[in-house]
């Protein structure tokens, strides 16, 4: 049924869940098409641009309409790859984790190093990423972190990055200036909208209240306004400190305990489809998605997709589009093919 007819029900509110996800979603394609229509009339002018400068023979204009086609070009190649997120949360805001793997100091220095990439990824692109929990280094660096991804499809983008990320480099760490191996988890879930059913019961859940630590401004540590909160029968156990009160905090906390129970949810109903496909892929710290090598050469290899480049530096200031478009591109084909696409 149109999503129009739906709307115009006279009952349409009595279930405010559905409704409102109907009315999201008219209004996502709505905006799609009046895009598409917009980007329509820029091509149109631009035809009519330079068949007028190939008319005058006014070659004064060839920078101009260069220019002008350039910005069509990449916004046509955006639209193609926002073709390819057609997921059912891909449209959601993001949460994602970091944690350091072994080795102390070097791991927690590279912990950072991600937690920057990604942070120059989203301002790239728009996102606002906002810090709900962070554990800190010993001696630098950060031992695990939290945040939210806010902005229109950035679950949609994000989810090709969770794995493990392996780096090679000299250790600055290291007085003896020896080559060290570095791990981090990286892990993604969409922030699920209200009329997702995740069930939790909260007498199954504890909820302890601390003082937030670290540096998070002049509220830290005055008072207990940090929240964590632990699923009993799970052993998930989540937390939030950055908001500046407790009921913030709490939010949060219940936003990212719902996103990793549907993501447990998930991962079993996977599981299951293996097993009864005869298929099992372990999941393992060393199955690395992605590899950054600084020494004794420059490389940045996606394991998954071959999608390489030489330029480190510009990928660890936030160029991650290439890895990200070639993994959705790989999705899409294994779908086609009717394979599980994070499989292999």
């Amino acid at each position: 049924m149109d999503l129009d007819i739906q709307m115009s029900d006279p009952d349409f509110w009595n279930h405010p869940d559905t409704a409102r996800r109907i009315s999201q979603e008219a209004t996502a394609l709505k905006e799609e098409v009046q895009g598409h229509r917009a980007l329509m009339e820029q091509v149109a002018d631009l035809r009519e641009y330079l068949e007028l400068a190939m008319e005058e023979k006014d070659t004064s204009l060839t920078a101009d309409i260069e220019k002008q086609y350039e910005a069509l070009a990449g916004e046509v190649e955006k639209r193609e790859i926002r073709l390819l997120l057609s997921g059912e949360y891909d449209r959601c805001n993001a949460i994602v984790t970091f944690h350091a793997g072994a080795g102390g100091t070097e791991a927690q220095d590279w912990t950072q190093m991600l937690i920057r990439m990604y942070t120059r990824w989203a301002e790239r692109n728009g996102y606002v990423m906002r810090l709900m929990d962070l554990q800190p280094g010993d001696e630098a660096g950060v031992k695990s972190a939290t945040f939210s991804v806010d902005g229109e499809y950035a679950y949609g983008y994000l989810k090709s990055e969770k794995g493990v990320h392996r780096l090679v480099r000299i250790s600055p760490f290291d007085a003896a200036a020896r080559r060290h191996t570095s791990f981090t988890a990286v892990d993604v879930m969409p922030e699920l909208p209200d009329d997702v059913d995740v069930k939790i019961n909260m007498d199954e859940v504890r909820v302890d209240y601390f003082r937030a630590s670290g540096a998070g401004g002049q509220h830290v540590n005055k008072t207990s306004s940090a929240v964590r909160m632990t699923h009993l029968p799970t052993g998930i156990v989540v937390q939030c400190q950055n908001e500046r009160s407790q009921l913030q905090n709490k939010e949060m906390c219940l936003k990212y305990l719902r996103a990793k129970l549907f993501e447990l949810e998930e991962e079993k109903k996977a599981q299951l489809k293996a097993e009864i496909g005869g298929t099992h892929q372990a999941i393992e710290w060393g199955s690395q998605i992605r590899s950054y090598v600084f020494h004794p050469y420059n490389l940045v290899k996606d394991h998954r997709t071959d999608v390489e480049t030489g330029n480190t530096q510009a990928v660890m200031d936030g160029e991650l589009d290439k890895f990200i478009e070639g993994f959705l591109q790989r999705e899409k084909n294994r779908k086609a093919a009717g394979q599980d696409p994070y499989n292999g």
